[in-house]
């Protein structure tokens, strides 16, 4: 019973001194809590565009490459970049594949919500005609029939400012609001004379009016002229017989303007599934191409939307560390509990160091109490001793050692509570030889 009660009064000093810890711990984790990042969702959603398109081909790629990492990429069909950015805006979609030069639409305070996470290819501005005669600039369909997109469309936007910038009205009834493979059999059926096209070169479109006998594509003689009005523009080659080596299929170097296919996302999209998502990118885009060198795309090429801080780490430095050697969930995982842990365990750890400390030091506190009766009554017996009142010292001296014995000190500091009673003695002996007129040797009683 009694190797019980120690026990359990060891427990509560040892309680006493941990729950002030244990305390600023716990008001630690709280504020440590406060940064870490939610778990991401695992759905997300993104526009993209008809699903005869590049980017619908494109989102089907990333979607794959999502699940095996136990995302379910959503993927809508739309009629084109400004549904795509309309749809960011309302929160309707997650992600979007924006054509690049569509921004004029925006208003300034509608860009601030949205982050682009880089350009994936170049979209060459296919100009195919039907001509006898060359044609390398632009107002020399001026008074033809031109399809120029559909209303809503990427396409749409960025032929009007081409031919506005060519003294073409926006207006002009020649300007025929169909695109795609309804532009491409126009032009065959000879209901028009030009049709934009913006488009990789391996979309299906492209490659049937490259090879269509009687249709050509235009060379922009004034490429460069164009980059310095639109800057969102690059400019391109196709080289000469790189679509057919035995017809010499293009018969010369063709130049061409490219605007950029652009992954743009809310501001608010998870950390964690931007990073997922710009691997997926340089998986599918970083092959080479036509118009493109291996490795370069993804990169930030069109700014007219700031570049998200998650795609800025991505582009200089890679994936995070962990999501290189560990699964996604791990990873994510890891890292969160890392920003949760390493606060505390900075804060836990000189605790713990001045933890013994405390503890000894309210267990010798205990011990010191009584010492200091003890002080007390030993200079009164040699400063004012009055024979008459030494029963009364000695009671005195009695409740001391009493309230020593009723202290609850743990067996290991047993040697402080031994101690304590010798010098007790110690006293005890001065006060019997002053009441017999003796006095003891000049011993210290008290450490």
């Amino acid at each position: 019973m009694d190797k019980l009660r120690a026990r359990f009064v060891s427990l509560r000093d040892l309680l006493a001194t941990a729950w002030p810890i244990i305390l600023v711990t716990a008001l630690g984790f709280v504020v440590a809590y406060q940064f870490v990042q939610p778990a991401p969702p695992r759905q997300m959603t993104i526009s993209t565009g008809g699903e005869s398109g590049a980017y619908y081909a494109y989102a089907k790629r990333y979607a794959k490459l999502l699940a095996a990492n136990g995302i379910t990429l959503e993927v809508q069909t739309s009629a084109g970049s400004l549904q795509n950015l309309a749809r960011l805006k309302s929160g309707e979609s997650d992600i979007a594949l924006i054509q690049g030069g569509v921004t004029e639409v925006l208003k300034a305070d509608d860009e601030s919500e949205l982050r682009s996470l880089g350009s994936v290819s170049y979209e060459p501005v296919w100009v195919f005609y039907r001509s006898d005669q060359r044609i390398d600039k632009l107002h020399h369909l001026s008074g033809q029939r031109i399809a120029v997109g559909e209303e809503g469309s990427g396409i749409r936007g960025l032929a009007l400012q081409l031919l506005e910038a060519n003294g073409i009205a926006a207006d002009s009834k020649n300007l025929v609001p169909v695109a795609g493979v309804s532009a491409a059999q126009a032009l065959q059926q000879g209901q028009i004379e030009a049709a934009f096209i913006v488009a990789a070169q391996d979309a299906p479109v492209v490659q049937l009016m490259l090879h269509e006998p009687g249709v050509r594509v235009m060379s922009f003689s004034q490429a460069d002229a164009y980059l310095r009005r639109f800057p969102f523009l690059s400019k391109v080659v196709l080289p000469r017989g790189v679509v057919d080596l035995v017809r010499d299929a293009p018969p010369r170097d063709t130049v061409l303007l490219a605007t950029t296919a652009n992954v743009v996302v809310r501001d608010d999209l998870h950390p964690a599934l931007v990073s997922l998502l710009l691997q997926a990118m340089s998986e599918v885009n970083g092959k080479s191409g036509f118009f493109q060198r291996a490795g370069e795309f993804p990169a930030y090429r069109d700014h007219s939307f700031e570049l998200a801080a998650e795609a800025k780490r991505y582009y200089k430095s890679g994936p995070p560390l962990l999501q290189r050697y560990l699964p996604f969930w791990i990873a994510v995982l890891v890292e969160r509990l890392f920003v949760l842990i390493v606060p505390v365990v900075v804060l836990l750890l000189p605790l713990l160091k001045v933890a013994p400390s405390i503890y000894h030091w309210r267990i010798r506190s205990k011990i010191f109490r009584c010492y200091g009766d003890l002080k007390f009554m030993e200079n009164d017996l040699r400063l004012n001793y009055d024979p008459a009142r030494h029963a009364e010292y000695l009671a005195r001296l009695d409740r001391i050692e009493d309230d020593a014995y009723a202290r609850n000190i743990p067996i290991g500091f047993s040697d402080l509570l031994y101690t304590l009673r010798e010098h007790i003695n110690l006293v005890r002996d001065k006060l019997n030889h002053l009441g017999s007129g003796t006095l003891p040797e000049n011993k210290p009683c008290t450490p």
